[in-house]
């Protein structure tokens, strides 16, 4: 499982959703769709129909991967933060039951709201 108060989550960038699709092809349940997909130097977290999930690329070949799987209805409360003029990146905090807070940085022209708008979708 992948330790999110320490997890260095550097600036997720979109990932197409064909990259997202073949690496979390194995993973996926029948009927699972990728909404939005992000990556950063070797993470990536993926917004999916039914969940959100976190990839954690391990060790220097990069072989090892952890997939941490973080279900919608677990999702008590968000938090999302747009970009200023001197602060170009934006921010999604998630808080999770059992979990508590896992906070995502977005590079500079990430849809933030359209993010908010998928999360508010899954659980209000």
């Amino acid at each position: 499982m992948i330790d999110f108060t320490n997890a260095t989550y550097v600036k997720l960038s979109p990932w197409s959703h064909a990259e997202a699709q073949a690496e979390l092809d194995e993973i996926l349940i029948a009927g699972e769709v990728i909404h939005l997909a992000f990556k950063g130097m070797r993470d990536s977290v993926t917004f999916t129909s039914r969940r959100l999930i976190a990839l954690n690329v391990q060790g220097l070949t990069g072989k090892k991967k952890d997939y941490t799987s973080l279900p919608y209805s677990k999702i008590q409360a968000f938090s999302v933060e747009t970009a200023g003029t001197f602060d170009l990146d934006s921010e999604l905090q998630l808080w999770f039951s059992g979990l508590g807070l896992v906070k995502l940085d977005f590079s500079r022209g990430v849809d933030i709201r359209g993010l908010n708008r998928l999360i508010g979708d899954h659980i209000l």
